[in-house]
């Protein structure tokens, strides 16, 4: 028996809009549409709904749904794999929160901050060096006078509490610090490097072009989506979001960082672009409330 939009709304708690947009993106259309504009939907259309609405429980964006139901070839236990590893990345970083506020709770006030100790950050700057071509080593010669000089100042920095802060913002990103130790010694070559880096001053510029535009829009959200894909390749990691958040809160917060964006992409870019970003991991879309 056929059902109406209103009636599959009813079932699936999915509001009409939400349905209506489905419609308008290709997502989920209608079995039938009749010559008054009526929607209805036959048992076989409704199944496709539930299958949509599991990928949505998981936080795959709008985009990559589509890109499944409308591929039946493409190996759904894969893409599923994929986004159980980032959901244990995701309780894992929460996790590690927790622990860090049951410590505070405790009142531990001589708990050891040093993420990378002496050896490991030794160890770390002989696999970045080696993977440096020599203009990229003239650079921090200009700079420190020598390579030992400058390897000496990062072993001299790495007692500083904000640095060890830092390096504990990278171990998140990269989901550990053994993921992080291997992406120097793995790092991209430099034409796969520089060829992500162009893609996302593409997207950069294409996000800016959207500015005035709800950040919570379709639109908006798949270039965000593509952004935190693309990143994951560019800066190997499992989960882009605590990296590109921080770049958000930059973008909104850091006035110097603000004035360079909006010089590339056009006054105000920085502020949107940090904002979209932020809508992106925290707020639903919202033809998806």
């Amino acid at each position: 028996m056929m059902k109406t939009v209103k009636e599959v709304s009813e079932l699936t708690g999915i509001s009409v809009r939400t349905l209506h947009y489905y419609d308008e993106i290709g997502l989920f259309r209608p079995t039938e549409v009749k010559e008054t504009g009526y929607r209805f939907y036959d048992d076989k259309a409704i199944e496709k709904l539930g299958q949509i609405l599991v990928f949505r429980e998981l936080d795959l964006p709008l985009a990559d749904i589509k890109l499944i139901m409308d591929n039946p070839d493409l190996d759904r236990s894969i893409v599923l794999a994929k986004q159980r590893d980032m959901l244990c990345l995701k309780r894992q970083r929460i996790e590690r929160i927790i622990a860090g506020i049951d410590e505070m709770l405790k009142g531990d006030q001589n708990m050891d901050l040093t993420v990378f100790d002496e050896t490991e950050i030794r160890s770390m700057f002989t696999d970045m060096l080696q993977n440096m071509n020599e203009s990229q080593k003239q650079i921090f010669i200009d700079h420190y006078g020598s390579i030992e000089a400058w390897e000496q100042h990062m072993m001299e920095a790495a007692s500083d509490e904000k640095v060890q802060k830092n390096y504990a913002k990278v171990v998140e990103w990269y989901g550990g610090k053994e993921e992080v130790k291997e992406s120097l010694k793995n790092p991209p070559k430099s034409e796969v490097f520089s060829a992500y880096q162009k893609r996302i001053d593409d997207i950069r510029k294409r996000i800016a072009e959207k500015k005035g535009m709800d950040v919570t829009s379709f639109e908006v959200r798949q270039l965000i989506g593509e952004y935190d894909f693309v990143a994951k390749q560019l800066y190997q990691v499992k989960d882009a979001q605590p990296l590109l958040r921080d770049i958000a809160k930059g973008y909104r917060k850091n006035e110097e960082l603000m004035k360079g964006v909006d010089a590339v992409y056009g006054s105000g870019s920085a502020e949107y672009i940090g904002e979209a970003i932020e809508s992106f991991y925290t707020s639903p879309s919202k033809f998806e409330r």
